[in-house]
């Protein structure tokens, strides 16, 4: 990665090298006194500290009757060649008389691999970051976590000519994390994570930018309510979550996702409100709520669904009251003699039952009524289509009738024209010729 400031990388790189070393330069820092620690596939030498350079030296170790194979004594020193995890364990050397001179527990195991980091801000103000190893060392490990800002001002070149370069504050009851406190949204970082055991050490540069990392923690208070008289209908409302700042500039929008219990498809609605009305829910159905939020510009990510909450809709009023009717009856039926129990299908009783005068009259309107299951929704479009049918047929009744007093009118008219015409060639015709010339 190339720094926009010549040697910072550098400077970050010789500090954690420079508090790795001064962890390797006290070996009794990483466990008790008497402990060495050799890397696997490695030639390891246990020094006997109480021998002379002339004097025979005897090596044991404990819980076994003989030293692993492969090994040898030089001059008093006892060298294990390629050493295996197996050949981990307590090891003394003893004198020409048996008497002990010194004793070591060896602990095998690798150098650091470079940490696995990722970071995430849960508000704008802070973020935190998070590493795993990448190689199992079987060695107590360290790490040192440092920061530098990216994108300085003139002021803080001016103090500080390398940048702004900071501790990563580890939290001791979460292992493996550590955080920036006061950051800023719109600055970049680059964070230094170093892993260091009795062996060496190994890091990873970060370049991290709060706009892409932020990620809210889930929303809080999840209630969800049945409205009475609505049948598919819910009222849902939440919180913000108590770690993001509550300020105008920084706004959170949310996600909602709801479902029947019994379907496993979700159905989403995003808004920026802190409630929501559900108006497609199934009535008399439990349904699953849950909730996420994420920043309102929409920077960074959407946060983890919160926990869920449930609830059911009311039951609409005429469909509750018919299906209790219905068993009602059926329990009336099922507690009466099969042969004397009204047939709940009249219309197919009809094909198996004998015509019987005055059988119909016997069993009365009841017998024959169906439960009315109709929608009021549905009632009221067949009344709408009937009242526009109507309007149609009187609109085509007006129309013809008033072609046909047109036409009629016009007959009266012309028959009118030639009984004038008459008249008046009677009246000439009546006439002296004399008053004619």
């Amino acid at each position: 990665m190339h720094s926009p400031i010549p040697g910072l990388d550098r400077v970050m790189v010789f500090l954690a090298a420079a508090l790795a070393s001064a962890s390797l330069a006290v070996p009794e820092g990483w466990g008790e006194e008497g402990v060495q620690y050799g890397q696997v596939g490695t030639d390891v030498t246990l020094s006997c500290a109480g021998s002379r350079a002339s004097s025979l030296v005897q090596w044991r170790r404990a819980g076994a009757a003989a030293l692993p194979e492969g090994s040898a004594i030089r001059q008093g020193a006892l060298v294990l060649p390629h050493a295996s995890l197996a050949a981990a364990g307590t090891y003394s050397c003893h004198g020409e008389d048996g008497g002990l001179l010194h004793a070591v527990t060896l602990r095998l195991g690798y150098l650091p691999g470079v940490p696995f980091v990722s970071c995430r801000a849960s508000d704008y103000e802070n973020f935190s970051c998070s590493w795993t190893s990448s190689v199992e060392t079987f060695l107590p490990t360290r790490y040192i976590t440092t920061y530098r800002k990216k994108s300085l001002t003139g002021e803080e070149k001016r103090r500080n000519k390398n940048g702004h370069v900071g501790p990563c504050l580890q939290d001791p009851y979460h292992p493996g994390t550590c955080t920036v406190h006061g950051s800023e949204f719109w600055s970049s970082y680059r964070l230094n994570i170093t892993e260091v055991n009795p062996l060496g050490s190994s890091f990873r540069l970060l370049d991290v930018t709060m706009q892409a990392i932020i990620k809210p923690d889930p929303p809080e208070g999840l209630v969800v309510e049945p409205i009475p008289l609505a049948p598919r209908r819910l009222h849902v409302s939440w919180k913000y979550p108590s770690s993001w700042p509550k300020e105008p500039h920084f706004q959170l929008r949310f996600r909602l996702q709801y479902r029947p219990i019994i379907h496993r498809s979700w159905s989403v609605v995003e808004t920026v409100n802190l409630s929501e009305v559900i108006t497609d829910a199934f009535a008399g159905l439990e349904h699953v709520v849950q909730v996420s939020a994420k920043d309102f510009l929409d920077a960074g990510n959407w946060s983890e669904w919160s926990a869920e909450a449930r609830a059911t809709p009311v039951r609409d009023l005429a469909t509750a009251a018919s299906e209790e009717t219905t068993t009602d009856t059926s329990l009336e039926s099922l507690a009466e003699e099969p042969s004397q129990a009204p047939n709940p299908e009249p219309i197919r009783a009809c094909n198996r039952v004998p015509w019987m005068p005055g059988a119909v009259a016997s069993l009365g309107r009841d017998s024959f009524s169906v439960p009315d299951r109709s929608d009021p929704l549905e009632k009221m479009a067949i009344l709408v289509s009937l009242g526009i049918f109507a309007f149609f047929v009187l609109a085509a009744v007006l129309v013809i009738t008033i072609l046909i007093w047109l036409r009629v009118r016009k007959h009266g008219k012309d028959e009118t024209k030639p009984h004038n015409f008459l008249v008046a060639a009677t009246h000439l015709k009546a006439l002296p010729k004399a008053q004619i010339l």
